[in-house]
């Protein structure tokens, strides 16, 4: 009895934490979701608002926001690029671990030019600006290069399988329209296999007559003098 007690004790225990480790998974992926949907959703007000400074500003506060929303939309599409492309060849690991490199340039770069932006020196920020502009450039070109050489390898890998596959489907259009064989000509001073196609032997006519009788009274075609429908109708013969 005590067995058996601690046995149902043991599995309350194990339903307990299997529920609890269950509701601690279930709360960390919603809270992961809410996370990625707060991101994203700041991401956009913070592009949104870096357009809007863009075109609606002039001078430096214009520039500034231009070089943030051309770093922040070259490195977003070239990191969506690589992680959707490692998915499917793991080769590209190490060019998103080169991209994790360069992204810590830029992120060092988008907090100067975002702090640059609350600066009252104007005159000081406008100065820094080459400057700034050749980081952004070197940045976004690297970037850049690692987006479309992921790309165009993609689309090589693409058109490889494209080929194998057409080369494959011609060789099997060729099989299937291969229905009839032909027997090869015999070689000189060898015998010619005989013709498989033998005329049928001769019967007698009167062999067979009152099977041929029946058969032909049970046909109701034969009485009515009906055909097939693909079958001509004879001719009647005329007679002078």
């Amino acid at each position: 009895m005590e067995a058996v007690i601690l046995i149902l004790g043991l599995l309350v225990v194990a339903f307990m934490a299997l529920g609890v480790y269950a509701t601690v998974k279930v709360i960390g992926a919603a809270k992961r979701g809410v996370d990625r949907t707060l991101t994203q959703a700041r991401r956009t007000v913070e592009d949104t608002t870096l357009r809007a400074k863009s075109y609606g500003q002039l001078g430096v506060g214009s520039e500034l926001a231009q070089l943030r929303l051309s770093l922040r939309t070259s490195m977003r599409a070239t990191q969506e690029a690589l992680q959707t492309g490692v998915v499917e060849d793991a080769s590209l690991s190490e060019s998103l671990g080169l991209f994790e490199r360069l992204g810590v340039h830029g992120r060092e770069l988008d907090e100067d030019l975002k702090r640059l932006e609350r600066e009252p020196d104007r005159a000081t920020v406008a100065s820094l600006l080459p400057g700034l502009k050749e980081r952004t450039d070197r940045i976004t070109r690297a970037a850049e290069s690692l987006r479309w050489a992921a790309r165009d390898r993609a689309r090589q890998f693409a058109d490889d399988d494209l080929a194998a596959l057409n080369v494959q489907i011609d060789v099997e259009a060729g099989a299937l329209r291969h229905w009839t064989t032909e027997d090869p000509e015999p070689e000189p001073g060898t015998a010619r296999p005989a013709d498989r196609r033998q005329e049928p032997p001769v019967k007698d006519p009167g062999a067979d007559g009152g099977a041929a009788q029946a058969i032909a009274g049970a046909d109701p075609l034969r009485r009515t003098g009906a055909g097939y429908p693909w079958q001509k109708t004879a001719r009647p013969e005329t007679t002078n």
